[in-house]
């Protein structure tokens, strides 16, 4: 969520980088919603003063014997008025939050600009893409013929995207996860094991809801929604909270399931483990002071690559155009990692920062040594999306004779080095 008060104090910046995007947004509405909001106050707490005061003579008179009652009419009249502003001013506030809930966070100035993912920059590139002497496969035609993937029975006992891991297919799924949470672990994050499920209020503060409510899933009659990625109950571990300065700072990782709806994704990846309605991922997420976030970022950034690395996979990172950025990102970094089926790099992880954009929606604050509050600033990235890495090793590690070979790395979470 936009500060209200950077908005009016300087709306015309506001509006030249929400354009940035590619939105015209005019905030007139908004500016005119805060400035009734901020006038009906005065003259609640003009009328408050007034109630103090004759509060004040009531007591007066009948310590004096005299009767107060034409001045307690008075009060009453009074009452009503304050009563009726203050529903006023709470009705003003629900359409306030409503607008400024559409609006997406201010990107940096050192993202580019653009329209769209055209406009995405490469940053570097890692490793040496692989070389066959054979025609390669993609993962899906590898791993239904290992017998480790099945998507047949997926799509009949619940629909199309959907699978069946098996044997070594369901082993290597856990092996990734124990690595990655054990990597992430050596690097300062803190393994946490959230709910699946969260309520309304977690995806508004972390900005799923409003706008993005047709690609989750909602149990109807509980309020709660089935997760799209780690990101929601980790960040929201300290919403309506204040951190200690001394404890930023905090880098938790965890690994769960991720269910999206992929609303308006028809014709996108329809093969294999690349766009699924249910996957696994470990995430990462950070809480730290707004000084410190743009180095945060690298260091995320750097911890996302160093699993692609230890994994042995061909990677490039590109920055992210203003055109093509998430909702709440002010800054974004892709992963991505090369797929010899696509004859290129597919993205695995996106590591972004989003300034106080998510801990203004869920006020999540520290306090410094001088006993004020401060918002923090928020990042988050995937370390790694599972299953897209399973496809990943499956595609570059694959042999002529239908195998794959396990990265080493693996070896010892797997307890084979060859899937055969």
């Amino acid at each position: 969520m936009l500060d209200i008060r950077l908005i009016l104090e300087d709306r015309l910046r506001v509006e030249e980088n929400l354009a940035r995007r590619g939105l015209k947004i005019d905030l007139t509405n908004v500016v005119a919603l805060e400035e009734e909001r901020k006038l009906i106050l005065q003259k609640t707490e003009e009328k408050k003063s007034v109630r103090n005061q004759v509060s004040k003579e009531i007591g007066r008179r009948k310590a004096k014997g005299e009767n107060p009652e034409a001045i307690m009419e008075e009060m009453r009249i009074l009452g009503d008025e304050i009563s009726e502003l203050d529903t006023l001013i709470k009705e003003i506030e629900v359409k306030l939050k409503e607008e400024l809930y559409k609006l997406p966070n201010l990107v940096l100035d050192s993202i580019p600009i653009g329209a769209d993912e055209s406009a995405n920059i490469e940053v570097f590139r890692v490793g040496d893409l692989p070389i066959f002497n054979f025609e390669p496969k993609d993962h899906q035609e590898l791993g239904v013929a290992l017998d480790i993937m099945d998507f047949e029975r997926g799509n009949k006992v619940t629909g199309p995207k959907f699978v069946f891991m098996k044997g070594l297919g369901a082993r290597l799924e856990r092996a990734l996860m124990n690595f990655m949470l054990d990597y992430h672990g050596e690097n300062g994050f803190t393994e946490i094991l959230s709910p699946f499920l969260a309520n309304e209020d977690s995806f508004y503060g972390t900005g799923q809801l409003p706008k993005f409510g047709e690609e989750m899933y909602k149990l109807d009659g509980y309020g709660y929604y089935l997760i799209p990625t780690g990101e929601v109950p980790l960040t929201n571990l300290y919403r309506d909270e204040i951190i200690k300065e001394q404890e930023l700072p905090i880098k938790l990782c965890g690994f769960t399931p991720c269910f999206r709806s992929e609303a308006g994704a028809a014709g996108r990846d329809t093969k294999g483990l690349i766009r699924m309605h249910q996957f696994s991922k470990v995430e990462m997420v950070e809480f730290v002071k707004p000084e410190n976030g743009e180095n945060a970022l690298e260091e995320l950034l750097e911890n996302a690559g160093g699993i692609l690395t230890a994994l042995g996979l061909p990677y490039r990172v590109v920055v992210l155009s203003s055109g093509d950025i998430g909702f709440g990102s002010a800054k974004t970094y892709d992963l991505e990692v090369y797929l010899p089926n696509y004859n290129g790099y597919k993205e695995i992880s996106s590591c972004s920062l989003y300034t106080d954009f998510q801990s203004r929606r869920s006020k999540i604050r520290y306090r410094n040594e001088n006993g004020k509050n401060h918002l923090v600033y928020t990042l988050n990235g995937s370390g790694l999306a599972i299953g897209r890495t399973i496809a990943a090793i499956m595609e570059n590690y694959q042999q002529e004779n239908g195998s794959v070979k396990v990265p080493d790395i693996l070896v010892p979470y797997l307890g084979v080095d060859i899937i055969e």
